[in-house]
């Protein structure tokens, strides 16, 4: 295979009965591999109708769901450019995006987001806009498909896609960032094809496998590993949405699904929350399978004893965990952000093949992955480096990354690239790493991300976040302290757990949650038990607990759920002046 779109005319592929599967008006439908193939070349040839030709580029703003897919491989199919949007993507970034790629046509999934940007994609596009909900005056992408028959076009846009190559430019995506305007990623067939090529040994991927897909399309990392499965021939299942997805797992079943630290941490601390509602035996023997579960360690070094004692364990608890994902899992793969330790061993413990990864859109993106086997897992690493790919750690400490995922370079942007990528064509990740066991990589922190005191000390504040974020009633949080004396803490609550360990406390605001004595005591206290396990320099004092929540929305996080460190302490730049100029500093 050359291109991603070689994936369309795989006989398994076109065979599979169930696909794409998605839930509508209650019940779970799908769409068969014939019926994507035949609906890919109908929305090809309207795309090719409307003279979008190669290299054009289309925007795609949508949830996850099949036509997500559709949109995506029509227009690989005649070398169009689909340049995806987050459909809670801010006002400001939209109309950055648009006025820097230019697309010619848009594909929106909702009238609710045709409303919501009404202004912008009207004066952009006038009526070039497709819709996948039907609506009044609008084009519907079903009426579409509709007036092409795929007999009466198929050679034409075969001949089409010969002409692209795999160094054509694929895809636009415009990543949030940490901080500054969106950069628009350029990425190949090549890059994209790469990756998943490269990543297909991770896991022994069955053809009844069922996934259950929530995170956004729109992020290459959902995008890789939907490309993977399909090319694996591997059910995919689209979420009705992430406040849906516990239903949704109780009633697909599912053998796979990826996942970003925070959504596992969340899992995490509901099962670890259920100690408080027990009582009696059943609370003992939980709280032992937990403690159990999070001294967890690789290839039986824990010795007869403990794997006996594991056994035990598995069959009055662990089994319920499973259970609670739907009793089929049998993996879960964790990107984005670092995932806890303690969190890859207790899943790992309860027989719940628990892989972290990493990499970044601009790598297509898997750089490292632990693999469904133990002999390429490793707790605390992001795993081996994948086939085909170079990795090396910089006098800094910085990662360098070289292969075929590597990036065009970004979009208009040929300063920005020269920044990341050398003349040696190693691109500078911006992650701080380490190697452990010569063959595992481990992130320690982000280059920007590390600060220093007053008092000449390093401070890493991944590490100390992780932490903290392990009790249940700390939703977010972000260690500050550059340039200042000692390092300190702004906090966002967990409401959902504590309303549910405080009743009394549902109809409290935010205000006053984030004043209630006995909810500071007890963050309070646990900052102070994570302080015991940290350096003198590292400590967390005078941790301020906000009054408000951080969101994609509210601009603090990406849609990655990453912290944008920068925007938050702008934002917040009264409570942060207050905790270092105050009296008792």
């Amino acid at each position: 295979m050359q291109k991603v779109t070689d994936i369309l005319f795989l006989e398994e592929v076109i065979n599979k009965p169930n696909l794409l599967n998605y839930k509508e008006n209650k019940e779970w439908k799908s769409l068969s591999g014939k019926e994507f193939y035949t609906k890919v070349f109908q929305l090809a040839a309207y795309l090719n109708s409307q003279n979008i030709n190669k290299g054009d580029r289309v925007l795609l703003m949508s949830e996850n769901r099949p036509e997500w897919n559709i949109v995506d491989f029509a227009c690989q199919l005649i070398g169009a450019v689909t340049v995806p949007v987050f459909p809670n993507i801010s006002e400001n970034d939209l109309s950055f995006i648009l006025n820097e790629s230019q697309p010619r046509l848009a594909f929106i999934s909702t009238t609710y987001l045709l409303k919501k940007y009404h202004s912008l994609l009207k004066s952009f596009f006038d009526n070039k806009i497709v819709l996948f909900n039907r609506t009044e005056n609008a084009l519907f992408i079903d009426d579409i498909l509709k007036t092409f028959n795929l007999s009466e076009i198929e050679n034409k846009l075969i001949s089409i896609y010969k002409t692209v190559q795999p160094n054509d430019l694929l895809t636009l995506l415009y990543t949030s960032g940490t901080s500054g305007q969106p950069k628009g990623v350029m990425l190949s067939h090549q890059n994209l094809l790469s990756n998943v090529l490269n990543c297909q040994h991770i896991a022994p991927f069955q053809k009844h496998w069922k996934a259950l897909s929530f995170l956004p399309l729109n992020h290459v990392y959902e995008r890789m590993v939907n490309t993977l499965l399909i090319y694996k021939a591997v059910s995919i299942y689209y979420a009705e949405g992430i406040e849906k997805v516990v239903d949704n797992i109780k009633e697909v079943k599912p053998h796979l699904f990826v996942s970003v630290p925070r959504l596992i941490e969340r899992v995490y601390q509901k099962i670890t929350s259920t100690r408080d509602t027990l009582k009696g035996l059943k609370k003992h023997i939980l709280a032992w399978a937990i403690a159990l579960a999070e001294n967890y360690e690789l290839h039986g070094k824990n010795g007869w004893w403990y794997e006996f004692q594991r056994k035990i364990a598995d069959k009055l608890v662990y089994k319920k965990w499973r259970e609670a994902l739907g009793g089929n899992i049998e993996c879960m793969i964790s990107g984005g952000a670092a995932l806890n330790p303690k969190m890859e061993r207790m899943f790992l413990c309860a027989r719940i093949n628990c892989m972290q990864g990493y990499g970044l859109t601009e790598t297509s993106p898997v750089v490292a992955v632990n693999t469904f086997d133990d002999s390429g897992k490793c707790i605390g690493t992001v795993g081996p480096i994948i086939p085909n790919t170079q990795v090396k750690i910089a006098d800094d400490g910085e990662i360098l990354v070289k292969g075929p995922g590597v990036m065009m370079g970004y979009y208009k942007n040929p300063t920005a690239t020269a920044e990341v990528i050398d003349n040696e064509e190693w691109f500078h990740t911006g992650d701080i790493g380490e190697w452990v066991d010569n063959r595992f990589l481990k992130i320690t922190d982000r280059k920007k991300g590390i600060f220093k005191t007053t008092a000449g000390k390093y401070i890493s504040p991944a590490y100390i976040e992780n932490k903290l974020k392990e009790h249940p009633f700390i939703e977010h949080c972000m260690v500050i302290g550059a340039n200042e004396k000692f390092p300190s803490a702004l906090i966002t609550l967990n409401i959902k757990n504590i309303q549910e360990k405080f009743p009394s406390l549902k109809k409290a605001s935010l205000d006053e949650l984030a004043n209630d004595k006995e909810i500071k005591k007890t963050i309070n206290d646990f900052v102070q038990k994570v302080n015991k396990e940290l350096a003198p320099y590292e400590q967390i004092r005078k941790p301020y607990i906000l009054n408000t929540q951080w969101s994609v929305e509210s601009g603090e996080l990406t849609p990655k759920m990453s912290l944008k460190r920068k925007f938050i302490l702008e934002k917040y730049q009264n409570i942060v002046d207050s905790i270092y100029r105050s009296n008792d500093v």
